[in-house]
């Protein structure tokens, strides 16, 4: 009996053993971004003190990534042998792989040595969490079986950091560039001069290092605030030449191309404090003293002078950068170079006149066309902000459009390549939660949602035109990202979403989806030692109008949780009302709600506001569509009895016109008595948004008659010489009684502000009109 018992807990244990084998059998994998295709079998390889790997000279970066991975986070190290093994495919692209894992063992076939490293990234995300930092304790890895076929979308999947304003220790470069490795991501563009400091050492000019790389404070708060408060503390900085090698060589053994940026002919601020002769003048048109490196954010008129010195110092740099960075591409930015140094300079008139030039746009052209052949020459090519477009594009330019989709159509239809990052979905600096708790940001709004649902390729193009559109890139500005913590929450997970948008194929892409995978890749990212910003569990809300009537929707994309709600302003708590369905509205309402588990409240409090004014629920159209990257919650969202935030016009609740008259139409079901009419605009001059400077409205009534108001002048001009002018209120409340007592209709007649004039950010462009909530009382 004895011998019996022994031989049943034997079986017991071998039926639990294989129990739980079976159970990481079915875990699906997790992995961002997605791959093109995932086929799961009913099995595992387990890594362990006897696995082997091969490989050959085709694969030494990736397998001997691999190979460290594994043994510098575990105990475990791997002998020669065959259960891992890379095998050449020359019939594969050369970014693809095939990622195989069986019971016998695993294969990673490509035709580059980097396919095979993208391959290694989906096998790590395979792997336990605890891998990642070392902290897994167990003698063997299991691994799902699986095979993986996958290929980027597109050539292009970059990342941006500016450390001009705010500058990062070389670690936590290093940090950045394994976080875009892993992510498959293959460029880091390094913003390294600007106004505000130069970051970069170069040896023929030591003043760089000395003046330019420091200010002597910075200002402290937004830029809107007043009055400006400053710091007092010197800071500054730079990268010598060794950490610059240092960091290229990091980069290369991820397939990270390192892309720098010196920025010409305008940010020339810190170098023209150093050197003043690179300028038209030496001294400042606001100080009228020496021009010194710029302490706060903005446009600065300082702006390389187009005359022998500035190309021999500007060739001069380029040298020394060309030796530090093999990357094909050198970023010279060309953006936001007011033209306003040139126009009283007496040699750029007369270079204009020998040149045959147009005016001072063309002569930026003739500035980036000459710094163009100069590169060439050196089997290098440019690359640069879309206002390089302005003028008459340089021969070979390659256009990184940042200022919306125009600047790509237009460089993509005369046969230029194209690297798609927009304000509006490739920002992220912008907020991109609604909580007012969130840190400080230059402004606008942009959720993970909308950066998950960029297509990087415009409508306007055919399908020839599209392949010039070479991908896309996040850019991370950090005038207001003083340091790492925040500037990693800043980035993650915006920086997932976009991974996943450059690298996967469209029709692969689910936001839902993609959300369960980021809520488990969390996990990675703290391992990691990442700070992100987790607004999975906050809640989304709407209000929509059926039948005359008014209804509040809430949602949450996360699984397996309760929203939990109240109507009466108090906060939620887990024996709050659950939220089943939509809850109707009848009267002005404060709406709190939070996601719950079993035990205890995720994320933040929710909490909507709601104005039940008298256009909730009437018809509403507009005679022109918002702008497809502002088009917020649609013409409904004027008059749904929500307002947007004061900081964060990209969110739903604000609409974006850009250069375009608009006239809005509100139609109600029955005659309505009136007595109000509100709305306001946004007003961010620095993001090129104008209030309008004048704005009518018509009433009709029962009787099929206007009333007409004059057209109210809003006075924007005089009112926008306060820095920290944002927003703009308007109300007609002075309405005779009686007079407006049967109105069924109401138009609003909105111009746009035109042109944005000389000396301000984006001079010369259309201005963009944002309007918010139109309350009718």
């Amino acid at each position: 009996m004895h011998i019996k018992k022994l031989i049943a807990l034997f079986i017991l244990s071998l039926l639990l053993s294989n129990c739980k084998k079976e159970s990481s059998q079915i875990i699906q994998p997790q992995i961002i971004p997605i791959p093109d295709s995932v086929e799961l079998t009913d099995s595992f390889f387990t890594i362990g003190e006897s696995t082997g790997i091969t490989y050959d000279d085709n694969f030494k970066v990736s397998a001997q990534f691999l190979k460290d991975f594994i043994e510098s986070r575990s105990s475990i190290h791997l002998k020669e042998g065959t259960d891992i093994q890379f095998k050449l495919d020359e019939n594969l692209k050369p970014e693809a792989y095939h990622l195989t894992v069986s019971k016998e063992g695993i294969t990673i076939k490509s035709s580059t040595d980097q396919g095979a490293f993208y391959a290694v990234q989906s096998l790590r995300q395979l792997m336990p969490v605890s891998i990642e930092n070392g902290t897994f304790s167990e003698d063997e890895i299991n691994i799902q079986a699986v095979t993986i076929k996958d290929q980027p979308q597109f050539k292009y999947r970059g990342m941006h950091l500016d450390v001009a304003r705010h500058m990062f220790s070389v670690d936590f470069i290093k940090k950045y560039i394994d976080a875009l490795a892993m992510l498959k991501m293959n460029t880091f563009h390094w913003h390294l001069t600007d106004d505000q400091g130069w970051r970069i050492e170069i040896k023929k000019y030591p003043k760089l290092q000395v003046v330019s790389a420091y200010r002597d404070e910075t200002l402290v708060g937004h830029y809107s605030d007043q009055p400006h408060q400053f710091d007092g503390r010197r800071y500054g900085g730079y990268y010598t030449q060794e950490e610059v090698k240092d960091v290229v060589q990091y980069a290369k053994a991820r397939f990270v191309t390192v892309i720098p940026e010196i920025e010409m002919p305008g940010h020339a601020q810190a170098a023209i404090a150093a050197y003043p002769e690179l300028g038209c003048t030496s001294t400042s048109s606001v100080t009228n003293k020496p021009v010194e490196v710029a302490k706060k954010w903005g446009v600065f008129e300082e702006i390389y002078c187009p005359n022998q010195k500035t190309f021999a110092f500007l060739e001069d740099v380029l040298d020394e950068v060309l030796e530090l960075f093999p990357s094909k591409y050198i970023h010279i930015g060309g953006d936001e170079a007011p033209k306003t140094r040139w126009k009283n300079c007496a040699h750029c008139k007369d270079l204009i006149k020998k040149e045959g030039l147009k005016d001072e746009h063309h002569l930026q052209s003739y500035f980036i066309t000459k710094m163009e052949a100069y590169l060439n020459s050196k089997g290098r090519q440019i690359i640069g902000w879309d206002e390089i477009l302005e003028g008459g594009l340089a021969p070979n330019a390659t256009v990184m459009s940042w200022r919306g989709m125009s600047g790509a159509v237009e460089a993509a239809k005369s046969g230029h390549n194209v690297v798609m990052t927009p304000t509006s979905h490739c920002y992220f600096d912008y907020y991109q939660s609604e909580n007012e708790d969130e840190p400080l940001a230059i402004g606008g709004f942009l959720p993970l949602e909308k950066v998950y649902g960029f297509n990087p390729i415009p409508e306007e193009l055919t399908k020839e035109e599209s392949k010039y559109v070479l991908g896309a890139q996040g850019n991370i500005w950090t005038e207001y990202i003083p340091n790492e913590n925040h500037l990693e929450y800043m980035a993650f997970p915006r920086m997932l979403a976009l991974s996943e948008v450059v690298w996967s194929q469209p029709e692969h892409k689910n936001y839902k989806d993609f959300v369960s995978r980021l809520e488990n890749f969390h996990q990675r990212l703290d391992a990691l030692g990442i700070n992100y910003a987790n607004h999975l569990y906050e809640i989304e809300g709407d209000l929509i109008s059926d039948e005359g009537k008014s209804y509040y929707e809430l949602r949450t994309l996360t699984e397996g949780k309760s929203i939990r709600y109240t109507l009466d302003g108090s906060e939620p708590t887990i024996n709050s009302k659950v939220y089943e369905s939509k809850i109707p509205i009848t009267e002005s309402s404060t709406i709190k709600a939070a996601v719950f588990n079993e035990e205890k409240q995720l994320g933040e409090t929710f909490t909507q506001d709601i104005n039940y004014h008298k256009a909730v629920g009437a018809r509403i159209t507009i005679d022109k569509q918002p702008h497809k990257a502002y088009s917020g919650s649609g013409s409904e969202g004027l008059i749904n009895g929500i307002s947007g935030s004061d900081s964060r016009y990209g969110d739903k609740e604000w609409l974006g016109f850009w250069g375009e008259d608009i006239e809005v139409t509100i139609d109600f079901e029955k005659p309505t008595k009136i007595n109000s009419i509100e709305t306001r605009f946004y007003n961010s001059q620095g993001q090129w948004i104008y209030a309008p400077e004048v704005y009518e409205y018509l009433i009709l009534q029962e009787s099929n008659e206007f009333v007409r108001d004059t057209t109210f002048v809003l006075g924007l001009p005089e009112m926008a010489k306060e820095p920290n002018f944002k927003l703009l209120n308007v109300k007609f409340s002075k309405m005779e009684t009686g007079l407006y007592d049967e109105t069924t209709k109401i138009i609003l007649r909105i111009p746009n502000y035109g042109i944005i004039p000389e000396g301000k950010q984006g001079a010369g462009n259309k201005a963009w009109t944002f309007i918010d909530e139109i309350i009718v009382n």
